[in-house]
């Protein structure tokens, strides 16, 4: 299981994928907003997305695990 991190602390403005979606590396998984700006949080591996650990409007901090891919 990979663990997919926010890279920053933010609101989760858009999940762009759905469990059960296989995905390869650098495609675009959530949008977080912070600071009025929009920063992509891109899958690092390629994989099946088994969890998403975050809702739409949640807050996040960085590190924060926000997905989990499975193989």
């Amino acid at each position: 299981m990979m663990e997919i991190l926010s890279p920053m602390g933010g609101s989760v403005w858009k999940i762009e994928v759905s469990e059960g979606d296989t995905v390869s590396v650098g495609d675009v998984l959530i949008i977080l907003e912070s600071m009025k700006m929009e920063i992509p949080i891109e899958a690092t591996e390629s994989g099946i997305v088994e969890d998403i650990k975050v809702a739409e409007g949640d807050f996040v901090q960085e590190n924060e695990v926000v997905i989990l891919l499975g193989s």
